[in-house]
């Protein structure tokens, strides 16, 4: 059940491994043709490959600096992002509900859509004056009051926590409400 439980809510990094495998194979088949149409005394598609080596190997000299800088960025941007999708566990948009018998696994979208309804009917407006938004650790609780109509964020931020204590979803998010300076007329 834990197992099922972590696939449901954390990505898998085959797509970026994948990607990482295609490149290898890529260049080893352009390697390995390279030197298929040198052994056949053809000329060169790109460049030989001893030649290669060659420039590898003295680098700096020959290229202007602005084509080095720019490439070793790009390889340097490359890098980050497969050592970043290495490292850091990719976490899906979704929190688990405690239930003794099953496994549920919610969209973090499902939450925030009962949470607005719960904060729209504490707060007494209309479905457009309410957004949330809920990540991991947060539900952020937006709201528009109407113009001339008090809102109390006390209220809506005790009706919210209500509704995630009845939910129970783990890990359980801290709420914060935010209440517009501007009111919306006549809503």
């Amino acid at each position: 059940m834990r197992r099922i439980l972590h696939r449901e809510s954390y990505s898998s990094r085959a797509g970026a491994a994948g990607l990482a495998a295609g490149l290898v194979i890529v260049l080893c088949v352009y390697a390995l043709l390279e030197s298929a149409v040198r052994v056949v005394g053809q000329p060169p598609w790109l460049i030989d490959p001893g030649t290669a080596a060659q420039r590898i190997i003295a680098l700096p000299q020959g290229i202007p600096p602005l084509l080095l800088g720019a490439s070793g960025g790009v390889i340097a941007m490359v890098g980050l992002f497969f050592l970043l999708n290495a490292v850091f566990p990719g976490r899906r948009a979704r929190h688990l509900l405690q239930d003794p018998r099953v496994a549920v696994v919610v969209d973090d979208e499902v939450i925030a859509s009962a949470l607005a309804r719960r904060a729209r009917t504490a707060a007494g407006v209309s479905q457009e004056q309410v957004m949330v938004v809920v990540s991991k650790r947060l539900v952020v609780v937006n709201v528009r009051p109407t113009s001339g109509v008090r809102v109390s964020g006390d209220a809506i931020s005790a009706a919210v926590r209500e509704e995630l204590a009845q939910m129970s979803p783990w890990p359980m998010p801290e709420v914060r409400v935010n209440l517009a300076t501007s009111g919306v007329i006549g809503a």
